[in-house]
């Protein structure tokens, strides 16, 4: 049923755990499987002065393979440019984890849009450009869990 690299990352969860003073947290769920992420993530500058995602945890209540997504979105978004990292996709994801089954796709989602709620927030905190798709994806999340409370 799993790859063995999604086994690898639900059992070995890489950068698993909580940011102190994050510079962005992001928060989703899925009202009909149960899963919750928490993404936090730490920015710092690089040589050319753009911003890159220097530290990345997560904290997931889910099934295996929320777990796993959680994982690999960390160590693909790590020490990666913000607009670098933000080109991770549910293709990026499924491909790096070795494939998903089709009724787990959607853990792949809920990775990228706590990845992008986090990037969101970071943004937002400081003043910054929001890109036009992540606003559009902040807004159908807040949608969403507005309508499943």
């Amino acid at each position: 049923m799993y790859s063995k690299k999604v086994l690898d990352h639900f059992q070995n969860p890489r950068n698993r755990g909580q940011i102190k003073n994050p510079d962005g947290i992001g928060k989703v769920g899925n009202i009909v499987c149960g899963d919750v992420m928490y993404l936090y993530i730490k920015i710092a500058k690089n040589k050319k002065n753009q911003p890159i995602i220097k530290d990345i945890k997560f904290q997931t209540l889910g099934c295996a393979a929320a777990i796993a997504n959680s994982s690999i979105i960390t160590e693909l978004a790590k020490n990666k440019t913000v607009n670098q990292a933000l080109k991770i996709n549910k293709s990026t994801i499924v491909k790096s984890l070795g494939g998903l089954p089709p009724i787990k796709i959607h853990c792949s989602l809920l990775a990228i849009d706590a990845f992008a709620q986090a990037v969101y927030d970071y943004l937002s905190k400081s003043n910054q450009k929001i890109p036009e798709k992540l606003i559009k994806i902040h807004q159908r999340i807040e949608k969403e869990q507005s309508l499943n409370l």
